[in-house]
């Protein structure tokens, strides 16, 4: 019976990996943009996301143990095609937790909607597919209340608000 266990807990932890990117297809939207009500929402896949300009950096959460390396696209590059350069933007979650992060405050680099964290694709049950994740040990302006409650995993939508 022993053995039987062995056997199985060895199958099962080599086929985590494999596990976590099934929830993550190149062909199903992974993610919505909407630009103000009257707009149809853009559904992107994760070979779009990837298509984009890429943006890597390691750093701690309060999340997680130890530093990690996320990538993913910049949210300012994510939004560049709108054109919008004032406002907010509405981030939505898979639980429908919902925060708006102002368009003012994005960088070129900060935050990312990162879809990898470690060279993996980010599986559900660990926050993905999509975190939104800021360099928070770049600077102490990412380690704030503000900052962290702008930091959705589950990331299902971002809807462009005056």
């Amino acid at each position: 019976m022993t053995k039987l266990l062995v056997v199985l807990l060895t199958v099962i932890v080599s086929f985590t990996p494999f596990l976590a990117a099934a929830d993550q297809t190149q062909t199903e939207p992974v993610i919505f943009i909407q630009q103000g009500v009257s707009s149809e929402p853009i559904a992107l896949t994760l070979a779009d996301l990837q298509s984009l300009p890429q943006t890597t950096f390691k750093t701690s959460t309060i999340w997680t143990s130890g530093v990690s390396e996320f990538s993913g696209v910049a949210l300012s590059q994510l939004m560049a095609p709108f054109g919008v350069n004032q406002g907010v933007i509405r981030a939505r979650a898979a639980n429908d937790y919902a925060v708006d992060i102002p368009i003012s405050s994005l960088t070129d680099t900060a935050p990312i909607v990162a879809y990898r964290m470690d060279g993996d694709l980010i599986p559900r049950r660990g926050k993905g597919p999509l975190w939104i994740v800021f360099p928070y040990d770049m600077d102490a302006a990412f380690r704030t209340e503000t900052v962290y409650s702008q930091s959705i995993w589950q990331l299902k939508s971002l809807d462009v608000v005056d």
